[in-house]
């Protein structure tokens, strides 16, 4: 009963919580910035994507960044796969979804997690909405091919999310099954501008053998999206969350941009003394 009466009382709040960022002015204004931005760019005077964060329902203010990039290129493909996504509701893609009708593929390994986006999702913003798609699995470098395809996902897509606290680097490494436009990963900003990757490990579960040791450092992770074809424009103020663009697209609009210009939160030296622990563990080259 107490379980019940928990898991009753946190939906509830999740509700209350979220309920708001459906009043229709939140949409209008998203929707009046968007214009605004397409404005700006034809008259070729966009701000820094610096100055475009801001958080609806991301956990800090990719929403706003990615509502200026999708302003930029177009949503011409309103289709994200969001990896590691919990429940679905407070993540990158959420946004896209109820303010712009965006469609998709949530991947999470939580059962729990699983449920509770999949029934906020058959109730808001309202029951006839489209639905994105869950899916509760354990992902590894050697199945993610295979799970979003089985779930109805390839070729082109718009947007992809990569937060799963391990193997994100290796997991973007094997994914070949779909093709972003825009890309937003999580790097492990605590091993600054050294070029190192933690080794795969397919049970890989955090905190692992030490809550730092795991994931891909930014530079590293930076040289991945060059060799798959992306250039680096920006990340979350703290300097972890990067956003990649395929090249070819908006590059005179939105510049490709340094790591070490994104490493600049005062937080991010403070994760450096805790590299210090682990640095000489075993690690490979990105």
């Amino acid at each position: 009963m107490k379980k019940l009466i928990k898991n009753f009382l946190k939906d509830k709040f999740l509700i209350l919580k979220i309920r708001n960022r459906f009043s229709p002015s939140v949409q209008i204004g998203q929707r009046q910035l968007y214009h605004s931005y397409r404005d700006l760019l034809n008259r070729g005077e966009l701000p820094k994507i610096t100055e475009t964060g801001f958080r609806v329902f991301s956990q800090f203010e990719e929403d706003g960044l990615l509502l200026f990039i999708f302003s930029v290129i177009g949503m011409t493909n309103k289709v994200f796969v969001e990896i590691g996504s919990d429940d679905g509701v407070n993540s990158n893609s959420a946004n896209l979804i109820f303010n712009f009708g965006w469609r998709g593929l949530f991947i999470d390994g939580n059962p729990t997690s699983i449920k509770r986006g999949t029934k906020f999702f058959s109730k808001y913003p309202h029951p006839w909405f489209y639905k994105p798609t869950f899916t509760c699995t354990r992902v590894t470098r050697e199945n993610i091919n295979s799970i979003i395809e089985n779930n109805g996902f390839k070729g082109e897509i718009g947007f992809l999310s990569v937060d799963i606290d391990g193997n994100d680097y290796w997991v973007w490494e094997a994914l070949e099954i779909i093709h972003p436009q825009v890309v937003c990963i999580e790097t492990h900003n605590e091993f600054g501008l050294e070029n190192i990757v933690v080794p795969y490990d397919a049970d890989y579960s955090y905190p692992g053998k030490h809550p730092v040791y795991h994931g891909a450092s930014p530079i590293a992770m930076r040289n991945l999206a060059k060799r798959k074809g992306y250039r680096l424009v920006g990340s979350n103020e703290l300097g972890f969350n990067f956003i990649f663009i395929k090249d070819g697209l908006v590059e005179k609009e939105i510049p490709e941009v340094t790591v070490e210009s994104l490493l600049t939160h005062p937080s991010v030296t403070e994760g450096y003394k805790s590299f210090a622990e682990i640095k000489d563990w075993e690690y490979v080259e990105g």
